[in-house]
């Protein structure tokens, strides 16, 4: 299973919310939605801009589990 690591990077980021989301210019709604659940259905192109935003690469957001296999 795939799963984000945007709600930690943030985190680690101290950054909020609402501030990624006017940073990567993504409705607030589905920041909210990414990091409620990790295993939110995004596209490469949300992704990049939340990458770019939060300052690391697309890889670095995301995650492969053993869950669900």
């Amino acid at each position: 299973m795939i799963r984000l690591k945007v709600r930690e990077i943030i985190q680690i980021k101290n950054m909020s919310m609402a501030k990624l989301s006017r940073k990567a210019d993504i409705s607030y709604n589905t920041i909210q939605a990414i990091c409620n659940n990790p295993q939110h259905d995004v596209s490469i192109t949300v992704l990049h801009r939340i990458a770019v935003a939060l300052g690391v690469s697309v890889c670095d957001l995301i995650e492969e589990t053993k869950e669900g296999i």
